[in-house]
């Protein structure tokens, strides 16, 4: 067993020996040894291994994928490898001189004198296999020499020739008169300290013999010589750089570049220095790297300039002054001819193809793993998965259950080529050639406790890699992003709940692709302006997932048939939740409640906190505050309402024995976290002393289930409230420290907070039943969730509602989240919609965060605008802190109650529009709230919009997030949206219509900035042209508000045109889709006629009554109405606002036609 827990994985459909076979969420670790597998793989096309030319210095080229399967031995056309010349450790000019005189005396003899060409060298070792180290730095920028001839190339091309990688990208085996870098040959001898150096060539120019010089005549001139061309190739090598062309489009060719200061993104590419056997080694290597695309040397620790090149890196301090270095932009970067891993044996296999990765030279990582195996697999159209991995030992790999795929794609939209020395992969998208994925960019690292994946991106807009307080884009500007799930308050720049290692980039045109690292392990992830972006590991495999789209609503769906679809939530929990620490007793919750429905505010869900435990202690209640908890629950559920409580994963320890049976039973079942005893590993939480359960043990989940169905027998609660499941530890470790071990101290510590892995949690090196805590603790908050699905299913036998603190990649398949303890501010007001927006398209639609805040005192204006934004939440729940004041919406004055009844009002009117929304998550992978470019990907002005947000494609929000506005300014993509207020919609319901102002009923967008009126009762939300939204009465539940008529909003295209959908079901029946209990509808607008189509129609739904159809962008007024061929004698009509009122009383299980003229 290796620091990084090398465990394999089982067969996922495979029933789990040690535990019930139900549990498929989770791989147990198994029998995979990451060597041959089953895969059959074709004998390799000749001798692969890449060679080197001694007159370029370069590798052989790589292999396309139809090359490898077609057997093909020309050499074809890489990409993204910038080329360098063969390059041995730089050094002082003189001795490596005086080197390069030694080495031509030993290759040729005593040469001869004249303008004959030198004879080739005979082969020789190289000389060391130490990583290359750089001359030292003088200046900020690095000298250049004038390229040197050197025995064994060619007459007229010069070391300065970028062939150690022109072969790359051409099939010749010399540099082409473009690649290279020609200067006058020189003849006769330069006097180099103490000896001489012979320098001999031929020109096209000198093709006569010269009489004889004198000594130092020649000396003299070959010295001016040699001046003029160091002076001319310095200028030519800073000001035109020859590199590749940009990797953005089908064409590897060299063209010339803009100089280094003016380039916005250049991608060198790391080169083996080493001198192969045959080639001399050639000039030292340049570190003129741009500083944007310079890679870190020192991921690890801050080393000094010595350390740096003793690593054999660059090191150029950062410019100050004016141009004042960014933040984060590294001191010591990887040259381009940094050592990695070469290539060999690749071989097409059934699925795509298979390698061997193998690096001579130990990085400065402890435990190099120096043979690795790469398999590709073409899995679908639209994804590409490829994995890197220890042929030799088992390795942790995450024990999530992902598609497994019979055979190769036939037509996919992507090209693999590969790079053999140094290894890399590029990935371009066939339709347009831009590449989306180039691993060449820096060096591969495979240590037992670091792994290193570097690509550049095409382009600056990235979103993604979640949970953190930022903006929807990520900044590119050195941003690095740690994935370790922490107990903390929302924090800019902090690693906090949740670890989301998955990306979706915006391309130019609108397309976008997606990449997903499956790893649990903690990492970094740094994004650099280059554009390009690192993945830093500290264990496991690479387990890479590329997604096409190339719509970026696309992706999200290839993205979640990897980690599952959203599970459907009950129709209630789409309801007000409301919620605070400091709910003490029965009686203050019940008053609560009773204050709720007196003030007509809307109220589905009651939750309590901690209050109601007996010592803190999950599965009790005290008999003081909560003796008639029971009885409070069951009154809770005569009213139509439901009950969620909270539980967290730690379990008390400090009790005697035989009392307390959670604890007890644990025990004796052997379901805790073990410390290097094997004992339970106990720390702090709020209980005080507790054991941790080990939701990946088969044994936990079925403990888990037994006391949640024995506490739910006593107290009958509907969901679960799933808190401090990171884990968070009050502790650093455990009540004993943690041991002094490579887990606990690893080579490589990501940026998380505090600065160790045991900060706020407990001890990486625990153990568990699938590997060590090390490996899963990111996944901790998902076990539970997952556990807590189950038991819920076993105890209530309906759909359970689990929301959960702590997320990984898969979560939206088991529970919803909410965003923590956020502070009660207007910051982080609006830095709620960038986060809801990003758990949609991560798979988490059910997702909200705290409504008026959590820490510290709200203000009204805050909570009423809190209020409203957190209507289109799609989960809803205020929530407060324990000694703050009051924010229950009755708690404030009456024209703030006012706006946020109405605010529910709308949210009530419109669940069903929502419920159907996330039946489409749950069945084709769709969001629910969802950012403007995800509908509008072509129009570059919505990419970064994050303050606005889309329920669907149909409703945009655009919120008041600032304290004292009365309007506020959102973007309306190109068409036509109607003011949603002017649909009539709480006639339909119980609750007393509030006051409508006077709105502009449409806005025609050509895609602009538009400014709309706000005033504290309202929040501007807009219908699409084109769509058909259902709507329903409100009541004060949704028991209630079920039973209320339903109504239809119709926008209008130009055309005259709309279409929309209702899903519906019993609301909380499991399997309910599976069972066909369910009715679906489409509804469909042309011509003047509005119809529907009845999908599937059963007792659920088909007696849904629809009373009123409001048709918006009606230009003329009808002079009839008619529905199911009866006239419509009191339909109204109005010119100002181009709005048609048609009541109606129709079924929406069966067929309707109401039409106008």
């Amino acid at each position: 067993m290796t620091p990084s827990g090398r465990v394999g994985r089982r067969n996922p459909r495979a029933q789990d020996a040690a535990g019930p076979a139900p549990y498929k969420a989770l791989r147990a670790a198994g029998t995979q040894t990451g060597a041959a597998g089953t895969t059959p793989h074709l004998r390799p096309h000749g001798d692969r291994r890449p060679g080197r030319d001694c007159a370029s210095g370069g590798p052989a080229p790589s292999l396309t994928q139809e090359e490898i399967a077609a057997g093909s031995t020309r050499r074809p056309l890489p990409a993204g490898r910038r080329t360098r010349s063969q390059t041995p450790s730089p050094g002082p000019l003189r001795e490596r001189r005086r080197a390069q005189a030694r080495s031509a005396r030993a290759a040729t003899g005593e040469a001869q004198r004249g303008s004959a060409p030198l004879p080739r060298a005979p082969a020789r070792k190289a000389a060391s296999r130490d990583p290359p180290r750089p001359r030292p730095a003088t200046s900020a920028r690095w000298s250049r020499d004038p390229p040197l001839r050197v025995p064994g190339h060619d007459p007229g091309v010069s070391v300065g020739c970028r062939g150690a990688r022109a072969r790359r990208f051409s099939s010749s085996a010399r540099c082409s008169a473009r690649e290279s870098l020609r200067v006058p040959q020189l003849t006769g001898k330069l006097r180099h300290g103490a000896g001489l150096q012979e320098l001999s060539g031929s020109s096209p120019t000198m093709g006569v013999r010269h009489p004889p010089c004198s000594r130092r005549l020649l000396a003299v001139c070959a010295l001016v010589s040699l001046a003029t061309a160091a002076l001319l190739g310095h200028i030519l090598l800073h000001d035109f750089l020859l590199v590749p062309r940009e990797l953005s489009g089908s064409s590897s060719v060299l063209e010339e570049t803009r100089p280094a200061h003016q380039q916005r993104a250049r991608r060198p590419g790391p080169q083996d220095a080493q001198a192969h056997p045959g080639c001399p080694r050639a000039v030292p290597t340049q570190c003129d790297v741009p500083p944007n695309s310079r890679f870190d040397c020192a991921p690890d620790k801050a080393i000094t300039q010595e350390q740096c090149e003793a690593r054999g890196c660059c090191y150029i301090p950062a410019k100050q002054g004016l141009r004042r270095a960014q933040m984060g932009q590294p001191w010591c970067f990887f040259p381009p001819s940094y050592p990695s891993y070469k290539l060999e044996n690749l071989s097409a296999s059934e699925m795509g193809y298979t390698a061997t990765l193998t690096r001579t030279t130990p990085t400065f990582f402890p435990k190099d793993i120096l043979t690795l195996r790469l398999d590709v697999m073409m899995e679908t159209e639209n994804r590409l998965h490829f994995t890197i991995k220890d042929p030799a030992n088992r390795r942790y790999e995450v024990p999530l259950e992902t598609p497994r795929v019979p055979s190769r794609a036939l037509s996919p939209l992507y090209s693999v080529e590969f790079s053999e020395e140094p290894f890399g992969v590029v990935v371009r998208r066939q339709l347009d050639g831009r590449v989306l994925l180039n691993t060449t960019v820096a060096p591969l690292f495979f240590a037992d406790q670091f792994l290193q994946l570097s690509t550049s991106l095409p382009s600056q807009y990235i979103t993604g890699l979640a949970e953190h307080l930022s903006p929807l884009m990520l900044s590119t500007s050195w941003t690095r992003i740690t994935l370790w799930n922490r107990d903390l308050a929302p924090t800019p720049g902090a690693n906090l709940y949740g670890s989301h290692p998955f990306y979706l980039a915006l391309e130019d045109g609108g397309s976008a692709h997606g990449v997903f690292l499956l790893n649990s392990n903690a990492m970094d992830v740094v994004l650099q302006p280059s554009p390009a972006l690192s993945w830093r590991s500290t264990g496991g495999i690479l387990d890479v997932y590329i997604f096409l789209g190339p719509e970026p609503k696309s992706v999200v769906q290839q993205y979640l048939d990897v980690v599952g679809y959203p599970f459907m939530p009950p129709y209630w929990g789409l309801g007000f939740h409301l919620c605070r620490w400091g709910y003490s007793s029965t009686a203050i919750t019940r008053q609560v409640v009773e204050n709720m429905t007196r003030a007509h505010f809307p109220l589905d869900v009651q939750w309590n906190d901690l209050d109601y435990m007996d010592s803190r202690r999950d599965f009790t209640f005290n008999k003081d505050g909560f003796r008639d908890f029971p009885a409070m629950v069951q009154e809770l559920h005569r009213g139509g309402r439901r009950y969620v409580m909270i539980v967290d994963p730690a379990i008390s320890s400090s009790g005697p024995a035989g009392s307390y049976r959670p604890y007890d039973e644990g025990l004796r079942r052997g379901v805790f976290i073990t410390n290097e005893t094997g004992q339970p590993l106990i720390g702090k939480v709020w209980p005080g002393s507790t054991a941790f359960p080990d939701f990946t043990n088969p044994a936990a989940l079925a403990w888990w289930e037994d006391m949640v169905a024995e506490f739910h027998d006593q107290v009958p609660f509907d969901g679960m409230w799933i808190d401090m499941n990171e884990p968070s530890n009050f502790i650093r470790g455990s009540e004993d420290g943690c041991p002094n071990n490579e887990l606990e101290r690893p080579p490589y510590v990501p940026g998380v907070v505090g600065g160790t892995l045991q900060a706020a949690t407990i001890c990486a090196s625990s153990h568990q039943f699938l590997s060590t805590h090390y490996n899963l603790h990111n996944l901790y908050g998902l076990t539970e969730a997952i556990a807590s699905h189950r038991a819920l299913v076993k105890a209530r036998g309906t759909r359970p509602f689990v929301i959960s603190r702590s997320t990984f990649a898969g979560h939206g398949r088991y529970a919803g989240h909410w965003t923590g303890d956020v502070w009660s501010s207007w910051e982080q007001l609006a830095a709620s919609v960038p986060e809801i927006l990003q758990f949609n398209l991560l798979g988490v639609p059910l997702v909200g965060a705290d409504v008026c805040g959590f820490l510290g005192n709200t203000s009204e204006e805050l909570c009423v605008r809190w209020t409203q934004l957190g209507a289109f939440y799609p989960f809803m729940r205020n929530h407060n802190g324990l000694l703050n004041l009051p924010q229950e919406p009755y708690s404030f004055s009456e024209l703030a109650q006012q706006a946020m009844r109405k605010a529910l009002t709308l949210r009530y009117a419109l669940l069903p529009h929502l419920y159907t929304l996330f039946h489409q998550a749950h069945v084709a992978g769709e969001t629910v709230a969802r950012p403007l470019f995800l509908e509008f990907p072509k129009d570059s002005s919505t990419w970064t919009v994050d303050h606005q947000l889309l329920w669907g494609e149909a409703l945009l929000i655009t919120p008041v997030l600032q304290a004292g506005k009365a309007e506020v300014t959102g973007y309306f993509p190109s068409g036509t949206w109607y003011d949603l207020e002017t649909v009539p919609i709480e006639a339909l319901g119980s609750l007393p219509p509030p006051p409508a102002a006077p709105r502009e009923p449409a806005i025609h967008s050509e895609g602009q900035w538009v400014t709309l009126p706000a005033p504290l009762d309202t929040i501007n939300v807009h219908l699409r042209a084109g769509y058909i939204i259902p709507l329903q009465g409100p009541g004060l539940t949704t028991t209630e508000s079920r039973q209320q008529p339903m109504a239809l909003a119709v926008a209008l295209t130009k055309g005259g045109e709309a279409r929309g959908e209702l899903f519906w079901d019993d609301g909380e029946s499991l399997e309910a889709l599976e069972r066909g209990a369910y009715t679906q509808v489409i509804f469909l607008a042309r011509s003047n006629t509005i119809m529907n189509e009845l999908v599937h129609v059963t007792s659920e739904g088909a007696g849904l009554q629809l009373q009123k159809v409001t048709v918006l962008g009606v230009a003329t007024a009808p002079q009839q109405v008619v529905s199911n061929g009866a006239p419509v004698s009191n339909f109204t009509y109005s010119p100002d606002t181009k709005v048609l009122d048609i009541p109606v009383s129709l079924l929406m299980g069966e067929q309707f036609l109401i039409s106008w003229s």
